[in-house]
Formats: C-alpha cells, structure tokens, sequence
C-alpha cells in the first residue's frame, strides 16, 4: 500500500504532542499597535485543537510531523 501524503498547510500549522495537537492562534501578525497590551499577551499562548476538529487534524497528518 502506498504511503499516504500529509497535509502540507496543516503541517505547517499543527504540530503532534503526546496528547494531541498543538496550534497558534490568529491575528498576531500586522496592526499590532492598534491592538491592546492585554489582547496581544493573551494571543501569544498556544491553544490545543478541540476533540471535535482532532479527528479531521489526524486524517490531515497521517504521520508525526
């Protein structure tokens, strides 16, 4: 059987922990001076996929990565 083919935007925005997947969060990268001191602090920790979307993440990388 052939090997199967990650996902490769997925890839690069998950990455496999031992309980599941890890990933960033979004509106960080430009117009941060608009943005609040708070809301920029908060938006650099990283957040786990929900057990809901972990399903569809798996079938997108099929390996670690």
């Amino acid at each position: 059987m052939p090997k199967l083919k990650s996902n490769r935007g997925a890839a690069k925005r998950f990455r496999r922990t031992a309980t599941g997947f890890k990933c960033g969060k979004v509106n960080r990268r430009h117009l941060l001076t608009a943005k609040s001191s708070k809301r920029k602090r908060q938006l650099r920790v990283g957040l786990m996929v929900r057990d809901e979307d972990r399903g569809r993440v798996e079938q997108m990388l099929p390996y670690d990565v």
